[in-house]
C-alpha cells in the first residue's frame, strides 16, 4: 500500500515552533510547553487527562462540553499532530483552511472552514474563486519547497485567496465567467513568489509580510488589464470622497450601524450581513479578544468616515471599516501584549488606518483602482517600528500566539527585549 505523502524531510517540525508570520522560529521544549499548557488552561490540556478529575472519576457532562469547546478554539495544534501521518489531501485541506482564517489574522482550521462556508453562502461563485485561490497558492508553495512551517500554518494561502476574491468582486463579466480562472490561478501563484521575497527582507527587522503580496499583485493586475479590457472587463473603483447620487440626501442611522459588522465581512470582500456575522462568529471561535477588536476597529473606521463625510455607500457597505478592523486586531493583543496602553494604541491604529484608507482610496480611485488593504498594512508596520515605552509591549514574531495565550504568558515572555527592539530599528 502506498504511503501518505509528507512534506519536507521525513515529517513536519514540531508545531509548537510555528510562528504567526510563518517564518521558522525557536522550538519550545516539551517540558516548557507542558508547563505552559497547564497554566494557560484547559484549551491546550491533554484530552484524556481532562476526562477524569483528581479522584479518577469521569468528568461531569458540563466539564466534557467545556473541554470539547476548548479543543476547537485557539490554534488547534493537536489537529496537525493528528494529520501529520495522514494522507496528503487531508493535510492540504487543513493547511488551506488555516490559510482562509489567516485572511482575518486568525489561525484556526475550523474557523477557516466556517469563513469559507460564509463565502459560499454569500456567493457560490466567490466561494469557488476563494477556494481556487487558496489551493493554488498553497500547492505552489509545496511545489517550490517553501518552509514547511509556513505551509502548515497557511501563510502561503491567504494572499492567494484575497487575490482571487478581489478579482471576482471587480469582474464586470458577471458570475461564472470562467475565463477569470486564468488570472486567478496566475495571480495566486505569483503571491507565493512575492511572499518569499518580502519575507527575506522584512525578517531582518522582525516584521510580518502580512498582505503586501496581495496588495502588490492585485494592483498590478488592474493596471495591466486597464479599464476597458475586452477579455477581463472590470468595474472601476469609486473614490469615497466623490459626490453622492442626487437621490440620496439623508444618512440612515440604521444602515450605518449595519455597516459595522459588514466592515468585518468586507475583509473577505463580503457585503452580506448574514455571512459577515458568521465570519465574526468564526473569528470569535478562534479568539474572542480578536472578535471584539474587529468590531471596535470597524466602528472606529465608520466614525472616521463620518467625520470626513465619505459617500453613504462606503458607510452602509462596511467599506470604511475593514481597514480599521485589521489595524485594531493586529495591535490589540496579537503583535502586542494586551494592556490598557496597547488597547489605546489599537484604537489609534484603527483611526490612522481608516484615514489613510480614505486618502489612498481618493487618490487611487481617480484611476479606477481600489486601495485594498494598503492602509492597514503600512500602518501596522509603522506601529511595529515604534520606539519608547510602547515598544516594550511588542511581541517578537517567534512568540506570537493566540491573543489570550499572549496575555497568559505575558510574565513568561519578556516582549521587546533590548536585543529584539534594536532589531526593528531601520
Amino acid at each position: 500500500m502506498s504511503q501518505p505523502l509528507r512534506l519536507g524531510k521525513g515529517r513536519f517540525p514540531p508545531k509548537e515552533a510555528e510562528r504567526s508570520n510563518g517564518s521558522s522560529g525557536n522550538i519550545l521544549s516539551k517540558r516548557y510547553w507542558s508547563t505552559f499548557r497547564t497554566r494557560a488552561g484547559a484549551m491546550w490540556m491533554d484530552t484524556k487527562t481532562e476526562a477524569q478529575d483528581a479522584s479518577g472519576k469521569p468528568a461531569s457532562t458540563a466539564r466534557r462540553v467545556k473541554n470539547g469547546v476548548m479543543m476547537v478554539t485557539g490554534d488547534m495544534v493537536y489537529l496537525d499532530k493528528y494529520t501529520q501521518d495522514k494522507w496528503f489531501i487531508l493535510q492540504l485541506a487543513v493547511w488551506a483552511c488555516r490559510g482562509v482564517s489567516r485572511v482575518i489574522i486568525a489561525n484556526n482550521p475550523l474557523s477557516g472552514s466556517l469563513m469559507l462556508a460564509a463565502l459560499y453562502w454569500a456567493s457560490p461563485w466567490q466561494g469557488l474563486l476563494g477556494t481556487v485561490g487558496v489551493m493554488t497558492s498553497t500547492l505552489t508553495a509545496v511545489i517550490l519547497g517553501q518552509d514547511s512551517a509556513e505551509v502548515w500554518g497557511g501563510m502561503h494561502g491567504y494572499n492567494g485567496m484575497l487575490v482571487s476574491l478581489l478579482m471576482g468582486v471587480f469582474n464586470a463579466g458577471g458570475d461564472w465567467y470562467w475565463w477569470l480562472l486564468l488570472p486567478v490561478c496566475l495571480g495566486s501563484a505569483s503571491s507565493v513568489f512575492l511572499f518569499s521575497g518580502f519575507s527575506s527582507v522584512l525578517d531582518r527587522w522582525d516584521l510580518p509580510v502580512s498582505v503586501l503580496p496581495f496588495n502588490a499583485v492585485i494592483t498590478l493586475y488592474f493596471l495591466c488589464i486597464g479599464p476597458d479590457n475586452p477579455y477581463f472587463p472590470r468595474h472601476l473603483a469609486i473614490p469615497p470622497g466623490s459626490p453622492p447620487p442626487p437621490n440620496i440626501t439623508e444618512l440612515s442611522a440604521s444602515e450605518v450601524l449595519r455597516g459595522i459588522p459588514l466592515g468585518v465581512g468586507q475583509i473577505f470582500a463580503c457585503g452580506a450581513l448574514g455571512p459577515s456575522l458568521l465570519i465574526l462568529g468564526a473569528l470569535c471561535l478562534y479568539s474572542p479578544l480578536q472578535a471584539v477588536h474587529a468590531l471596535l476597529g470597524s466602528a472606529v473606521g465608520t466614525l472616521a468616515g463620518l467625520s470626513v463625510a465619505v459617500r453613504h455607500q462606503s458607510l452602509y457597505w462596511g467599506l470604511s471599516g475593514f481597514n480599521g478592523a485589521l489595524g485594531c486586531m493586529a495591535v490589540g493583543g496579537l503583535f502586542f501584549t494586551f494592556s490598557w496602553e496597547t488597547h489605546l494604541l489599537a484604537i489609534a491604529c484603527a483611526f490612522l488606518s481608516s484615514y489613510s484608507d480614505i486618502a489612498l482610496s481618493n487618490l487611487l480611485g481617480n484611476m479606477g483602482l481600489p486601495a485594498c488593504s494598503w492602509a492597514a498594512t503600512l500602518t501596522v508596520t509603522l506601529m511595529m517600528l515604534l520606539t519608547g515605552s510602547l515598544a516594550a509591549h511588542r511581541l517578537p514574531l517567534a512568540k506570537v500566539r493566540v491573543p489570550e495565550m499572549n496575555m497568559c504568558s505575558g510574565s513568561r515572555w519578556e516582549a521587546g527585549s533590548a536585543a529584539e527592539r534594536d532589531s526593528t530599528d531601520v
